[in-house]
């Protein structure tokens, strides 16, 4: 899906960005072409600033969406999840990051969250990127407990895990 909605804006790198922020934060776009979080607008002067693009390109990307009945759909629908992943430091949590070599595979989470489960490792989030809408997914696990060497290793033999990294 990421790949057929950034088609849709082939020939404009800035507004392929346009979406790609959207689309990370989980903002929404409202009937009056603005872009909002729940109900609050975001100014398209704040978007424009944080990827370097004009005003005007936010304005045209949000028309170009609620002028597609597909893309009107999926970018009223958006919404954002609170991630406790920027807290961690703060809030002395683990995030634990994993990239697999194929993400539409089953059982991933299944299997990550079993082996954490079998190593008495309490898992308080998991965010899991959709393949569709990110270029490299991967899996988010927050814990408030350090994850041992053993459980590290567990994983890291698992088929499908590419890397591990621990925050």
């Amino acid at each position: 899906m990421f790949d057929e909605i950034m088609e849709k804006f082939e020939g404009s790198p800035s507004q392929q960005a346009v979406i790609r922020l959207l689309l990370e934060r989980g903002f929404s776009v409202n009937d009056d072409g603005r872009v909002v979080s729940g109900g609050i607008e975001i100014p398209n002067t704040g978007i424009a600033r944080e990827i370097d693009v004009d005003r005007r390109v936010v304005d045209s990307t949000t028309n170009a969406i609620l002028d597609d009945p597909e893309l009107r759909r999926i970018f009223q629908n958006i919404s954002q999840v609170p991630s406790l992943m920027d807290l961690a430091p703060v809030l002395d949590l683990t995030v634990l990051s994993i990239a697999v070599d194929n993400a539409d595979q089953k059982g991933i989470v299944a299997q990550v969250t079993g082996t954490l489960a079998d190593n008495d490792i309490s898992i308080r989030q998991t965010i899991s990127e959709d393949p569709e809408f990110t270029d490299e997914p991967r899996l988010y696990l927050i814990t408030d407990q350090d994850i041992s060497g053993t459980a590290i290793t567990e994983l890291r033999d698992l088929e499908f895990v590419r890397k591990i990294e621990l925050q």
